[in-house]
């Protein structure tokens, strides 16, 4: 008991380094940091989404920049292949023998932390290069799998679908990631304080102060911690609530939602809420911690119906009206 409460503590304390090596270059926006760095301890999959200009790939990289991980950054364009992201097989030459070979070159996807920018400006043959890697953390090509180095984090950033030009990401690839987050406008004051740090003559250079073995050794002790059975079927029910043909749905939910959220959802519920108690220094989850992450886990899982639409509902004001009857 003693080790672990050592290793809450040190996972507590790396969080606080790694929220001041990344303050340095974000003003604001500390409930979204806290939000990856959940995503980060738990093995998680973030999608983020905001309009342009509101430092989504600079949180991005300036939390790959404070940790000793490979990053690649990959820009999700129209005209982006598959092969582009997971590599392909390519004829090679011997200089000496001149004997021909196929050799397979490793795309950007063979990496830690990849950013993937606007993914949702590139259609869905493309997007779907990363489901393998993100699933299974293998890519495969041809008769041959590769394994992909731990850990393996993908890190996307979308506008939002109104835009012109992009493309709504299948359910399929939505349902890999693990939070769903939003980053709206900074205040006043914050804004005043973006504008001041960013257009002088020195910007600030951020320290690494993680490496892989530790954030895996991390990421094991938030799922070593122990959840009560009240937890776990709190978790679940929460989710089985949200499906229409489920026993336990409301009139609301049989009218407002077409698909519910699946066990991947009552799995990231759990996870979720075993890494915000170990990065407050608790020992184990609540109810709490499952309330508090169950808006970024379900809003991409739950699909609301035209009924819902018509009245202006839309999957969150769903899921706080589940946790306000599970409560």
């Amino acid at each position: 008991m003693e080790n672990q409460i050592e290793k809450i503590q040190q996972l507590s304390k790396s969080t606080q380094e790694l929220k001041a090596q990344i303050s340095k270059v974000i003003v604001g926006q500390e409930k979204v940091i806290d939000e990856v760095l959940t995503a980060l301890f738990a093995n998680g999959h973030v999608l983020i989404e905001g309009v342009p200009g509101l430092a989504k790939t600079l949180m991005i990289s300036s939390l790959a920049q404070s940790l000793s991980l490979s990053f690649s950054r990959i820009q999700f364009t129209p005209d982006l292949m598959p092969s582009d992201i997971t590599g392909s097989d390519i004829l090679v030459s011997d200089p000496k023998t001149g004997a021909k070979s196929f050799d397979y070159l490793k795309g950007p996807v063979f990496a830690n932390i990849i950013l993937a920018d606007e993914i949702n400006r590139t259609p869905p043959k493309t997007q779907a290069a990363l489901l393998q890697a993100m699933q299974e953390n293998a890519i495969t090509s041809g008769n041959k799998t590769w394994e992909l180095d731990r850990p393996f984090i993908v890190m996307a950033t979308q506008n939002p679908i109104e835009q012109e030009g992009t493309y709504p990401l299948p359910e399929a690839q939505l349902d890999r990631f693990m939070f769903y987050l939003n980053i709206d406008y900074p205040s006043y004051e914050e804004e005043l304080m973006i504008v001041e740090n960013t257009t002088g003559a020195e910007l600030p250079k951020i320290r690494p102060c993680l490496n892989a073995a530790e954030i895996i050794a991390m990421q094991e002790v938030v799922r070593e911690l122990p959840v009560s059975e009240h937890v776990l079927k709190y978790a679940v029910n929460l989710v089985r609530s949200s499906r229409p043909n489920s026993p336990d749905a409301s009139s609301e939910i049989k009218r407002w939602v077409s698909w519910g959220a699946g066990p991947r959802a009552s799995q990231y519920l759990i996870l979720g809420a075993k890494a915000v108690a170990a990065l407050d220094g608790r020992l184990s989850p609540s109810e709490k911690d499952v309330r508090r992450v169950a808006p970024i886990v379900l809003k991409h899982r739950i699909l609301v119906s035209f009924a819902a639409e018509a009245e202006g509902i839309d999957s969150l004001v769903i899921i706080n009206n589940l946790i306000k009857e599970k409560s």
